[in-house]
């Protein structure tokens, strides 16, 4: 019996129609393993994998396959998304393993969920070295049955092993000048000037890197760490990882200039670079008269469009993902068949022409840049001008073309985390572009997560979907990652609510995912269900580490209000970049973004005024929050308000709005002029 039919998940119910036994990941699930003497199939996936589909039709569809799993074995699928927790305590196994992981994440476990053999994609038949699925099923069948003392003590060996993996934690130092030079000497090192980003293929969007650059250029005036997060940001805006026709950003490139993307789209990605080309718009501005690269502005927006247009839910959070595969128009589910073009559509959609030039201006070659002679559409380095108002018809035409066509499906579970993340972005993006109705959209998010996601002790339900919480709880990236929305949402909002859920928030990460001991951080609560081992881990992936966002959070609160307590636990947290920092960069870039800003203050801002909507009061507001100063917090109120602690003994300067900056416990004398304001804070 297919167990999935009443999960929220809709990677799982993409699977309850499947001839396999699958169980929910459960207790009952492993009792079920125990009492029939069997092996447990983990397989764990999310819905707008590629190759999570392709195995799921070649092998969990197959009535032989499935006869054979339900009769040997218990199955188990796992949403990633909704367990992060399970899918990093098993993909460290599969990585310390093999030297490599990935999705679908294929795991075979023990009564007691002990793993002691793995891989990912497995084919329906040997293919390229690789054993066919029904070959690795009947080697560990026979494994179980015929060398169960074997496989037993190998599975306790390994997770042994994982034990002892544990961070050994206890530095006290924190990050200073040094490491974060030597940070940027070693990203410079790995920094590819030709295409932009950093390494090889595939290459990845480095969001979390970017902000640090943008940090450090806004605190020393390095114009290397600029110049390398301006042209990466150049480089993917014109490469076809980017939409050229609807905004938003694939989740990585499979080759090293960004032109043929890994088509699903993710909420993760495109809040996280959309902050990064606000942040890099508010960089490279010269003042109040001059603003800042007109191609960040126009990625922004475009991208936080995106996200309301295409990932907002009903309910008002955001889809966790569109999926890179779509119907061609055949019946066939194809990767990136809602993306691509060749030359004979483009003279369907805009006429001879037109085409001519909307293939030039997109790079659409007869060869192709993809499969089957279709390209990804592109803005390649070329000679020459093009009229705007024709490209801007071009482009037009093209969408409402494609429009037309099967639209990828959406997962539109609402993931905490990633919510946050959003949040953040649309609050902080619409305040720099007047775009009012980005930040409502991030109210409304906000305002979801409290209602539906968020108790009364504040605890964290991971995930939603159709306005009914999921069963999993909060890990620790979505305590901290919602945090930082809440606290974005304070500064641009200026009402004092937002700063106290976010603190309500790191109250839970100080006593329930800290270890007291040292001040390292734990991916899952004390009280968290147990798994295997409980999982650790300070290092970015796709989205900042729980550890290092909830150390930058933790930092931006205490600013707030002078919290001795979270100023310590970020200090504590922070140490970890110290030691990790210097020597892979890449792979801590939000950790070193929160290190810029501990370094610079980080800087206290309060704007006061007779009133939010006074001209003046909005003026300076605003001049506040596009300070470049790392990690800035700003509070904006009216001089007996109580909304925020930084407002408190700050009146109004003969009578005229002013704004308060303060750092390391020194402040500024107050000012009246918007100009003296930004230049406190640039630098």
């Amino acid at each position: 019996m297919n167990r999935l039919a009443h999960e929220t998940s809709p990677y799982l119910l993409q699977h309850a129609d499947n001839p396999v036994d699958w169980w929910p990941w459960s207790d009952a699930a492993f009792e079920e393993a125990r009492k029939l003497d069997r092996p447990v199939l983990l397989s764990v996936g999310y819905s707008s994998c590629h190759w999570c589909h392709v195995m799921a039709h070649e092998s969990f569809e197959d009535q032989a396959t499935a006869a054979y799993l339900n009769d040997h074995f218990v199955s188990v699928k796992v949403d990633r998304e909704e367990r992060p927790d399970v899918d990093a305590v098993y993909m460290e196994a599969v990585q310390a393993a093999t030297g490599q992981g990935g999705w679908p994440m294929t795991v075979f476990l023990t009564p007691d969920a002990e793993p002691f053999y793995f891989g990912t994609y497995f084919p329906p038949a040997p293919r390229h070295g690789m054993p066919s699925f029904r070959q690795v099923l009947e080697g560990v069948r026979h494994a179980w049955s015929e060398r169960n003392d074997e496989v037993t003590e190998v599975a306790g060996k390994i997770v042994r092993d994982l034990s002892q993996r544990e961070i050994g934690y206890r530095t006290e130092q924190v990050p200073g000048e040094e490491d974060l030079a030597q940070a940027l000497l070693g990203l410079t090192r790995e920094y590819d000037p030709q295409r932009g980003g950093f390494g090889g293929a595939p290459k990845f969007p480095p969001s979390m890197v970017l902000e640090f650059l943008l940090r450090h250029h806004a605190r020393t005036g390095a114009e290397g760490a600029l110049e390398m997060a301006r042209d990466t940001c150049e480089r993917m805006a014109r490469g076809g990882i980017y939409d050229q026709l609807g905004g938003g950003f694939a989740r990585y490139s499979v080759d090293r200039d960004w032109t043929v993307p890994h088509f699903e789209k993710m909420l993760y990605d495109n809040a996280l670079l959309c902050r990064v080309y606000a942040h890099l718009w508010r960089a490279t501005a010269r003042g109040a008269a001059e603003g800042g690269s007109d191609l960040a502005r126009r990625v922004a927006l475009e991208t936080a469009d995106f996200m309301v247009r295409e990932l907002r839910t009903a309910e008002g959070g955001f889809a966790s993902a569109l999926d890179a595969d779509s119907d061609d128009g055949t019946g066939r589910h194809v990767e990136g068949a809602y993306y691509v073009w060749t030359p004979r559509q483009l003279t369907d959609a805009l006429g001879p022409e037109d085409a001519e030039l909307g293939a030039r201006y997109f790079g659409v070659t007869e060869e192709g840049t993809f499969e089957d002679g279709k390209s990804v559409l592109q803005l390649p380095q070329q000679n020459g001008v093009f009229d705007a108002d024709r490209i801007a018809s071009v482009r037009e035409r093209l969408l409402r073309v494609r429009s037309g066509r099967p639209a990828p499906g959406r997962d539109d579970k609402v993931v905490a985390a990633w919510n946050g993340l959003a949040i953040a972005a649309l609050a902080e993006t619409g305040a720099y572009f007047d775009r009012p109705d980005l930040v409502e959209a991030a109210v409304d998010a906000a305002d979801l997560l409290v209602r539906l996601h968020l108790d009364e002790h504040g605890r964290l339900t991971r995930t939603s979907r159709d306005g009914r919480a999921g069963a999993n709880a909060g890990v620790l990236e979505d305590y901290a990652d919602v945090a930082e929305g809440f606290l974005a949402l304070a500064s641009v909002t200026g009402e004092g609510a937002w700063l106290e859920l976010a603190g309500l928030l790191l109250d839970q990460v100080i006593t329930r995912f800290t270890d007291p001991a040292g001040g390292a951080l734990y991916d899952t609560a004390a009280d968290a269900e147990r798994l295997i081992r409980r999982p650790q881990d300070p290092t970015d992936n796709a989205t900042p580490s729980g550890w290092t966002a909830a150390a930058g959070a933790l930092l931006a609160h205490a600013a707030h209000t002078g919290s001795e307590a979270h100023r310590a636990a970020a200090e504590k947290a922070l140490g970890v970049v110290k030691a990790l920092g210097p020597r892979v960069p890449r792979f801590i870039g939000w950790g070193l973004a929160a290190a810029e800003a501990l370094l610079d203050g980080p800087r206290e801002v309060a704007v006061v005024g007779p009133s939010l909507d006074d001209p003046a009061t909005r003026t300076l507001h605003r001049t506040a929050l596009l300070g470049t100063a790392p990690g800035a917090v700003v509070a904006v109120g009216t001089p007996d308000g109580d909304e925020f602690p930084l407002l408190a003994d700050r009146p109004l300067v003969a009578g005229e709005p002013a704004g308060y900056v303060c750092r390391n416990f020194t402040c500024d004398a107050p000012t009246t002029d918007p100009e003296r304001l930004r230049a406190a804070l640039n630098g």
